[in-house]
């Protein structure tokens, strides 16, 4: 196949792959149409944990390990695993080897979302691949990042409709007896299983399809653009950034009303969700000219939910990015104690009044500011970063003045307790 040909199929076929149903467990039609035009022999899926790799799914492959099986490897091969440069694989490679695999020569594409990787795909095939086989197949496999994503988002929201069903089911045995406030809760039930339904299909698949078309323009594999064309793609990415947000802090709000968040604990360094949390909004951070910092004055290992932490910071970051000038600063510090890990986040900008310092973790709380009004929110940020922070057993706190900027300060457990 001509590199030509490589190329239009490449383009022809991105729109179809969003298309496709995708799942960590089947993967098989995705692989399957991108082996039409890249041939390749056999492909495997693994994701990323803190100390080892996790078999998640295969396609025309073979191998000793059963899906989900888990493979402890060195911080070496993690190197090789997120070294972008080494992207070609033969069959002395020692991450081969480990993995007991037979082709002579395998891809390496990372599965990532807006810079943090969470897994790769390996590629096998007799022969060696070409540098055009190589981006193609990097292209494809960040569609199948967000389509991964997507389907683990649409299994929560499954998991969060059901809880509240059961929720009202249970309160409409509990009150059956009182018409009035029986009628009452069903009709605002009613309105916000519709509400979140209608959010979670008309918003979320197509803002993930808007996200994953911006940063494959923004590699300019399809051609370059010009500096105002590089300025509308990142005005797109970043206000779908936004508007995901606040989608998903809306579906976090109801999971948390019924009472269906669940922590899954694991040791990591607390550097990880910081750097990660930091590349994802980096885009939001570029478009305000912020000067952003973090200092880690000693990284320790925590004990904890990975993502809840990286959710926590997610949320107190982005609320810094929001409410701070253009060109103004933000700052994240994270220091320890011999029981507990101190995060802060401070920034430059308008500050909070101290009125108003236990009110903003309330939920749905617009504060009576012009500044804060004409910004986008739901009100409901601070209300699940003060919810995960305590579901692990920490503390939130905010030190700011009108006009002085804010800090908030967030103090964890190292240890399980």
């Amino acid at each position: 196949m001509n590199n030509c040909s490589l190329y239009e199929n490449t383009t022809k076929i991105i729109p179809e792959l969003f298309s496709v149903e995708v799942s960590l467990n089947d993967c098989e039609n995705f692989f399957k149409l991108i082996n039409k035009f890249i041939r390749f022999s056999e492909c495997y899926v693994f994701l990323i944990n803190p100390e080892s790799i996790q078999f998640k799914n295969s396609y025309k492959g073979r191998t000793k390990y059963k899906y989900d099986y888990t493979i402890d490897i060195t911080k070496d091969l993690f190197q090789l695993i997120f070294n972008t440069k080494k992207r070609i694989l033969d069959n002395n490679s020692k991450l081969i080897k480990i993995l007991n695999l037979q082709s002579n020569y395998y891809a390496l594409s990372g599965l990532s979302i807006r810079g943090s990787v969470y897994g790769f795909v390996l590629y096998g095939k007799e022969s060696i691949f070409t540098d055009d086989e190589i981006i193609s197949l990097k292209t494809c496999t960040e569609v199948l990042s967000y389509k991964i994503k997507e389907n683990e988002l649409s299994n929560v929201f499954k998991i969060q409709t059901k809880a509240l069903k059961d929720a009202v089911k249970e309160t409409n045995e509990a009150y059956k007896t009182i018409k009035v406030q029986n009628k009452k809760i069903l009709s605002a039930d009613k309105v916000k299983n519709e509400f979140l339904a209608s959010v979670s299909h008309e918003l979320r698949t197509p803002l993930n399809a808007i996200i994953g078309f911006s940063d494959i323009l923004k590699t300019q594999f399809y051609g370059e653009l010009s500096d105002k064309q590089t300025e509308y793609v990142n005005d797109i990415q970043t206000s779908a950034l936004q508007l995901l947000g606040m989608v998903n802090e809306i579906l976090d709000i109801s999971k948390i009303e019924a009472n269906a968040v669940k922590l899954i604990k694991q040791y990591f360094e607390i550097s990880r969700p910081v750097i990660e949390t930091t590349n994802m909004l980096m885009p939001l951070v570029k478009k305000k000219n912020i000067n952003l910092t973090y200092h880690i004055v000693k990284d320790i290992d925590i004990y904890a939910d990975y993502q809840k932490i990286q959710q926590i910071l997610y949320n107190l970051l982005s609320n810094a990015i929001k409410y701070t000038p253009e060109k103004g600063k933000i700052e994240i510090n994270v220091s320890n104690t011999y029981k507990n890990v101190r995060i802060s986040v401070k920034d430059n900008g308008i500050g909070i009044d101290k009125k108003y310092h236990k009110k903003i973790f309330g939920k749905f709380v617009q504060l009576e500011d012009a500044f804060y009004k004409k910004e986008t929110s739901t009100g409901l940020g601070l209300t699940i970063t003060k919810y995960l922070t305590e579901l692990h057993k920490g503390k939130i706190r905010v030190e700011s003045e009108k006009g002085k900027g804010a800090d908030f300060i967030v103090i964890l457990p190292i240890e399980e307790k």
